[in-house]
């Protein structure tokens, strides 16, 4: 099977979509009619067809159930768990946002090239479910696997049968789509909705488990397949009022049999429940949306399929963006940060190391180039690993300041792909793939 590019991916199965052959799982037809638009292909719709505009193209929502609360206070934070979110979080290693565990990237300093498990971030819709392996089961089913059609035929796998298929292993970041979200506001004074993330919500791991190729073609896929759509199985999301059932999001034929992982380790453990225990998808270089925990069943199909995470969620809407909003999010940006707390202190006339990380969904980070005084002069920093795929390149400079006072550190990235981190992120209202180069504030005395 020819893989074919996201774009052209996304365009097809809209064009599918038109002819009815694409199927929406819980989608309202006005969202899909927005990505009719978002593809610039209303024109072919018959006559007389409503198109109806999608009222937060150019302004923040106003639906503020769908917006989570603002975090605790710092203060307050040190006595508040997660909600749902069952390992421990100190609130040196993490700040606490709504259900969510954001790391604090300071904490990162000296951990090494993967993030340990303590300190990995945990992005949860509800709470994390407690599995036992023993029961676990994974269902594979749909239109695009042979005599799997329904459920009510679906293929069973257990644990025990995923470990006797070839076991592979990869290094790779998994990061929300919104990490960063925060200086949409706090550096460019733009309102945005969602969690307000720093630069915490990415770690890196060793995943060690099955292909989804090897599982696939043992479960007897079809050549018509054009989507896999994972589901968890966590508890139904429902925001506004909606029940939008468990969290799930198809993923294109040619990606899901390229890289993607149904990992049960992590950095040489079995999984822990916040992680996706027994058994969660990883999709290199996506946005983290795309690797589902807990995941129970795989729906293959050969029409395109749509859920509420590839349309009202993980586009980009906005002023600068098709109306309707642009194709549902696939890799991730370029972004750096430093290994250091924000507002901290440094002595005068003594050298310092300053230490960061760099990533990129598009390729290996090539430079990093750190500024020490609000973006006035550039310096490029030691590199401390290879660019690699779906991995982040650790970094260091050395830093002599001789005048007291208030300054900021700025770290700019260039990636294998030709990308460079630019000063300003391009809005949108969800706050999603801010990239700009963050400014952090420390102070010399």
């Amino acid at each position: 099977m020819t893989p074919i590019s996201e774009v052209s991916y996304d365009r097809h199965r809209l064009r599918q979509w038109i002819g009815g052959s694409a199927r929406a799982d819980g989608v309202p037809r006005r969202d899909l009619l927005k990505l009719l638009g978002a593809a610039g292909v209303l024109t072919v719709l018959p006559a007389g067809t409503a198109y109806a505009a999608d009222p937060t193209a150019s302004t923040a929502p106003t639906d503020t159930s769908r917006t989570p609360a603002p975090a605790a206070p710092p203060a307050a934070r040190s006595a508040v768990a997660a909600p749902g979110i069952v390992k421990p979080l100190p609130p040196e290693l993490f700040t606490i946002r709504g259900t969510n565990a954001e790391t604090n990237f300071h904490a990162l300093r000296g951990s090494g090239y993967h993030t340990p498990v303590d300190r990995f971030f945990v992005r949860n819709h509800t709470s994390t479910p407690q599995l036992s392996a023993r029961d676990w089961r994974l269902r594979l089913w749909g239109s695009g696997l042979r005599g799997s059609a329904d459920q009510a035929h679906a293929i069973e796998l257990d644990l025990a049968d995923l470990r006797r298929l070839p076991a592979h292993t990869h290094s790779a970041t998994i990061e929300c789509a919104g990490n960063g979200r925060s200086f949409y506001t706090s550096q460019q004074g733009e309102s945005v909705a969602g969690t307000a993330w720093t630069l915490g919500a990415i770690g890196m791991a060793r995943w060690r488990g099955a292909r989804l190729s090897d599982v696939l073609r043992r479960a007897g896929l079809r050549r018509e397949a054009v989507d896999v759509l994972p589901r968890g199985l966590d508890e139904e999301y429902v925001t506004g009022g909606v029940n939008l059932g468990r969290v799930r999001r198809p993923l294109p034929l040619a990606k899901a049999l390229d890289d993607v992982l149904l990992a049960y380790e992590m950095n040489g453990e079995p999984l822990t429940a916040d992680h996706g225990a027994p058994v969660r998808v990883v999709v290199p270089s996506w946005v983290g949306i795309s690797s589902i925990k807990w995941v129970g069943d795989i729906e293959v199909s050969a029409q395109p399929l749509y859920s509420p995470w590839n349309t009202d969620f993980y586009r980009l809407f906005g002023p600068a963006h098709p109306e309707g909003g642009s194709a549902p999010l696939t890799r991730q940006t370029l972004k750096s940060a430093f290994e250091l707390p924000t507002g901290a202190h440094f002595a005068p006339r003594v050298t310092h190391r300053l230490d960061g990380r760099s990533w990129s969904g598009a390729g290996g980070v090539r430079r990093v180039d750190v500024s020490t005084d609000g973006g006035a002069t550039w310096r490029r920093a030691r590199l401390r690993d290879q660019p690699r795929r779906d991995g982040w390149v650790r970094w260091s400079v050395d830093w002599h300041p001789t005048t007291p006072g208030p300054t900021e550190l700025l770290a700019r990235a260039s990636d294998t792909s030709g990308r460079a981190q630019p000063d300003r992120s391009t809005f949108n209202t969800q706050g999603y793939f801010f990239d700009a180069v963050v400014r952090h504030p420390v102070t010399v005395d």
